[in-house]
């Protein structure tokens, strides 16, 4: 028995050598959050495009709530145009050199999955990716665009269904003509990772996959995010497949990575989130997004 106490020591001095060299590692940690917003030319997409009561709440979840960033690019660009990636790369890049970030989560909405997925797939291209590739743990992903969606070919075909897509899409821009079927089917074989049978992401990419829309005036849930909104996205969903959130088909959503949830799994009552409720704090997502940030 002493003999094997003897043996044990050095065993248990080397454990606890290692677990005192891990701690200055751990607590140096220091992890911040980026929000990425979806197609558009956005210049205060934290007003704008995501609201205060969605950042801020998602914020809080971190050691320190002042370690976030909002993004706010010209998304109306093809992914890997400068004003689109790289105006991503160097916000993410300025934001991670002032905050001294070593752990990176990303939440990117709809089109803004795809500009982050061209950097995660690309680390050549541009000098600034492979630092932000190494500084991200994993990008949520909530709606994402993965597959594009058939309201992109309605719009640049410029039929009569273009006024119903318009208010959506912003017409007849790159990002658009981008996000059609057929090309972002191109783009998943041949420039992008983490599609079925491509190699996979160097991070984890999960998506919120948004299901379906609900607009009834006499249900209050449906003023969430914006009444008309919602109305509209339900417009459109004819369109779509039975399962989509009123831009974008769930198998586009569910493209790329891997599902992290599907709406109605863990929103409160189980309420769908359209494509303009997920960017909002509709339903519990701000508090499922910030009970992840301890992750």
């Amino acid at each position: 028995m002493q003999q094997l106490r003897n043996r044990l020591r050095p065993l248990a001095a080397a454990a606890v050598a290692a677990a005192l060299a891990a701690a200055p590692l751990a607590a140096a940690a220091n992890t911040g959050v980026a929000f990425v917003h979806g197609t558009g030319k956005q210049t205060n997409a934290y007003q704008d495009y995501w609201k205060p009561a969605m950042v801020d709440s998602v914020r809080q979840g971190l050691a320190n709530p002042a370690n976030y960033t909002v993004v706010n690019c010209d998304f109306e660009q093809y992914m890997w145009d400068s004003r689109a990636a790289g105006c991503l790369a160097q916000q993410l890049t300025d934001f991670i050199a002032a905050k001294q970030i070593t752990r990176l989560i990303v939440i990117t909405h709809s089109n803004g999955g795809n500009v982050m997925r061209w950097i995660l797939s690309n680390p050549t291209y541009d000098s600034r990716y492979p630092n932000i590739i190494a500084k991200t743990v994993r990008v949520n992903a909530i709606a994402p665009s993965s597959a594009g969606t058939p309201l992109a070919d309605a719009a640049m075909n410029g039929n009569v269904f273009e006024q119903a897509v318009g208010w959506l899409l912003g017409y007849k821009s790159d990002a658009v003509k981008m996000q059609q079927v057929s090309w972002m089917a191109n783009y998943n074989r041949n420039n992008l990772y983490g599609t079925a049978g491509r190699p996979a992401l160097p991070k984890p990419f999960r998506s919120v996959v948004g299901t379906d829309v609900d607009s009834s005036p006499f249900d209050g849930d449906s003023y969430c995010g914006g009444y008309a909104e919602n109305v509209g996205l339900e417009t459109t969903q004819n369109w779509l497949d039975s399962c989509s959130d009123g831009f974008l088909n769930c198998s586009s959503q569910s493209a790329a990575g891997s599902v992290w949830f599907q709406d109605k799994q863990r929103t409160a009552g189980g309420e769908p989130l359209s494509h303009n409720q997920s960017r909002r704090a509709c339903f519990n997502l701000n508090t499922i997004l910030r009970s992840d940030m301890t992750q």
